[in-house]
């Protein structure tokens, strides 16, 4: 669904237009802007999270790790405007509901098993130290962890999933803001690079 001249911008009325329908009929679905964009939202991440999911194989860790971050730009590239949904802030004011938090954790918790059996190099080490307090302090995440990765050393792979969620945003999102334009690469090559260095750096 295009939005115009960007999320911000976003209006039901708007939305209700390009449906067909006039602004009070879509009212009788939502009752904001914000809850509009709140389900957008909500959809957007039940839609990247099966994508990744139904990339989850059996290879060799390293094999894992690029089936699910090509899966994860293959959606964004198709998507670019639910992309932009999620990676950014959708309205001046809004925020989103606890929700989103677990429909994201979803989109990440195929990544957990591969960097399980891996390590930590030096560099990450202060990294790993955070996310085993995370993980100590806050049961949500430890049992989000327990759910998606098997017996192993959980700060690892809590680890190395957010290293590759923050490249993830960094490589995708270069790409699909069009930022990649002219520099001689294409987003697919530079994000197979970014995450074979991630491999190398966990011990994959």
């Amino acid at each position: 669904m295009p939005y115009g001249n960007g999320h911000p911008a976003l209006s039901l009325n708007a939305v209700a237009k390009q449906l067909g329908v006039t602004g009070p009929a879509l009212y009788k679905y939502f009752r904001s802007r914000d809850d509009l964009l709140t389900e957008l939202i909500l959809e957007s991440f039940d839609d990247v999270a099966a994508a990744v999911r139904a990339a989850v194989g059996q290879g060799a860790p390293r094999e894992r790790l690029h089936a699910l971050a090509g899966a994860f730009r293959a959606w964004a590239v198709a998507n670019p405007r639910l992309f932009q949904l999620l990676a950014g802030t959708p309205s001046p004011g809004y925020q989103a509901p606890p929700e989103s938090v677990l429909r994201a954790r979803n989109v990440l918790g195929p990544f957990l098993p591969v960097f399980a059996g891996g390590r930590c190099r030096p560099g990450a080490e202060p990294l790993r130290e955070q996310m085993r307090k995370w993980l100590e302090e806050t049961p949500a995440v430890a049992e989000w962890v327990r759910a998606f990765a098997p017996p192993g050393d959980a700060a690892t792979a809590l680890t190395g999933t957010v290293m590759a969620w923050a490249q993830l945003q960094g490589v995708v999102g270069l790409e699909v803001q069009g930022q990649l334009a002219g520099t001689g690469h294409s987003g697919a090559a530079l994000l197979d690079a970014v995450m074979d260095a991630l491999a190398d750096g966990m011990g994959l």
